[in-house]
């Protein structure tokens, strides 16, 4: 008699119809070898009745469902079956795990769940905020909903979010199965890593607001529900045990209402990528006093063209990602400034860099003044490296380098076709209003930066003419380099450009990867911005786009990011960005 299929699932019992399903493929000579040897060894030839539990959980001290007996009907065909070969076993088992692993459920993080209300402005700020509580539950007030529908005209970014929420509200709702009296699961639309529910106020609720407080203003109303909520769930109820309630807002002064109400308020944190500003990853690491003497027999060295490589290991490895840059300074002892290129288990590889400070190596008529330009000058000129994100204060030379390396890799060394710039167009007072002119003379307001930079490269640092780079016409450059605004660029695709991306801290994380993702083979993109002159609303030095692409760049193989510490334009610049 055929064998009957292996069970489905762990400890279930086999249906009287399986018992007639067709035998399966055989395991080969091997399988039938190990029975025979088996029973050879152990003296018994009698059949052996399935295990129809996973043996390896029972060793491990894992629960074992106890079968109820089986009927007689269905134990005569268990007791008829032939001896289980070992291999076949190992494969029931390891079914029985793999068919146990997708109904494994995500471990929760401590403590009970939390009920929170969103207000408007997360929705219209991140749609996909409703899956970032992990296993809490959500609930909207109905004024959410009314809020929300009068949001989703126009064609800007908060109108483009504001649709986006509704079409996801609706898609949880249309969910087979869904009840929005009991909660809509906020899984059901393929977000497994959100374990909770989304309630919407289908009733009115009870609640007492001062009476300073305008009862009409849709804030107030969102304050109200909170209140209300809290003191349903203050206590355990048969069906709704006790639970903290939270508001979450973007806007400052509804969490101080809040707080001032006595409820529980915060704003939403999955938009930062980093709380401090002073975490963000520089590119740089200064080595220890004693990094030669500690790593002195673990060192190799070896000399390829013009650079020395170093192979290092010990306790700074960890520490490390490619192309951050390091440095060795020490009294009476040779400096040394090298890039990490490798890193492999323990080991690390520095690449010792090429000197831009001296006057052969200038490019474009520009030398580095300082250790920080000289790495982002090391970076900007690798043919390499694909993007490269720059930060610092006013002054430390980021458009210069960038514009500098772009020139001379677009007119010497032919490596890019053209220079295409753009900037977040975002004003530090009141805007002027419509500008006239085609897309070119209506950013020309915005390109101060360029026009500046552009009269000092095309005159050289010392003033003279110099090589044909220096002689070239202003009419040369300004033919190479484009100047094309934000606005227009969804669907494009760069190839073999050379993308300056000016003023970045302004962008949104959105914005940014919208920009980031039109670079096409042989395009290289250059972020720059300053994050303490952040203007525009609601973005903070740890939620900025330039941020969000620092972080989630570091490490990248074809990536590299410096932080300019030491201004260059002036002292009058440097002492007013200190002391300012």
């Amino acid at each position: 008699m055929p064998l009957p299929p292996a069970p489905t699932k762990r400890a279930a019992m086999l249906s009287p119809s399986a018992h007639d399903a067709p035998a399966r493929p055989s395991q080969g000579r091997s399988g039938r070898r190990s029975t025979d040897r088996k029973s050879e060894e152990g003296g018994t030839t009698g059949p052996r009745p399935l295990e129809l539990f996973d043996r390896h959980d029972a060793e491990a001290g894992g629960s074992v469902e106890t079968l109820p007996p089986p009927k007689a009907k269905a134990a005569a065909p268990l007791a008829k079956a032939p001896s289980q070969a070992p291999s076949e076993v190992a494969e029931t088992s390891a079914a029985a795990v793999r068919q146990a692993q997708p109904r494994a459920k995500r471990s929760k993080s401590n403590g009970p769940a939390k009920l929170f209300v969103l207000d408007t402005n997360v929705l219209l700020h991140d749609p996909m905020s409703l899956f970032r509580f992990e296993e809490h539950d959500i609930f909207l007030p109905m004024i959410v909903l009314e809020e929300l529908d009068g949001h989703k005209k126009g064609t800007t970014e908060v109108a483009r979010n504001g649709r986006q929420a509704s079409r996801t509200l609706d898609a949880l709702a249309a969910a087979q199965g869904a009840d929005i009296g009991k909660g809509l699961k906020l899984d059901t639309t393929g977000h497994r890593e959100s374990g909770g529910k989304l309630f919407f106020q289908t009733e009115p609720l009870e609640y007492a607001l001062p009476t300073s407080l305008p009862q009409g203003k849709a804030d107030n109303q969102i304050l109200g529900v909170v209140q209300a909520l809290r003191d349903l769930n203050a206590k355990d109820a048969p069906g709704r045990p006790k639970r903290d309630v939270v508001l979450v807002s973007k806007d400052i002064n509804m969490r101080v209402k809040a707080r001032a109400l006595g409820l529980h308020a915060d704003d939403y944190q999955n938009d930062k990528t980093l709380e401090d500003g002073d975490l963000l990853y520089s590119g740089s690491l200064a080595l220890p006093p004693d990094f030669w003497t500690r790593q002195s027999k673990t060192v190799e060295s070896w000399q390829s063209g013009s650079s020395t490589f170093y192979r290092v290991s010990g306790p700074i490895v960890p520490n490390l990602y490619i192309n951050q840059f390091v440095y060795f300074e020490a009294p009476g002892e040779p400096s040394m400034y090298a890039r990490v290129t490798e890193i492999r288990d323990k080991t690390a590889v520095l690449k010792t860099l090429k000197d831009y400070g001296s006057v052969k190596n200038a490019v474009w008529g520009v030398n580095t003044r300082n250790r920080e330009q000289n790495f982002a000058m090391n970076l900007l000129m690798d043919p390499e490296i694909d993007f490269v994100t720059l930060t610092g204060t006013a002054g430390t030379g980021k458009t210069l380098m960038a514009l500098a390396s772009g020139l001379t890799q677009v007119l010497d060394d032919r490596r890019y076709t053209e220079i295409i710039m753009t900037r977040a167009t975002v004003s530090v007072g009141e805007d002027i209003g419509f500008l006239p002119g085609t897309e070119e003379e209506k950013m020309g307001p915005w390109m101060g930066a360029l026009d500046d930079n552009l009269e000092f490269l095309a005159k050289g640092d010392g003033g003279g003419a110099g090589e044909w780079g220096r002689a070239a016409t202003n009419e040369l450059i300004r033919s190479k380099i484009k100047i094309k605004s934000m606005n227009f660029m969804r669907g494009r695709t760069f190839l073999n450009k050379y993308v300056i991306i000016d003023e970045a801290q302004n962008l949104t994380p959105k914005q940014m990867k919208t920009l980031v993702t039109r670079a096409g083979p042989g395009t290289k993109i250059i972020c720059m911005g300053n994050l303490a002159q952040i203007d525009t609303p609601y973005l903070t030095e740890g939620s900025s786009g330039l941020t969000f692409a620092v972080d989630k760049f570091k490490g990248w193989p074809h990536s590299g990011h410096i932080t300019l510490a030491r201004g260059e334009r002036s002292r009058l610049a440097d002492f007013a960005s200190d002391v300012l």
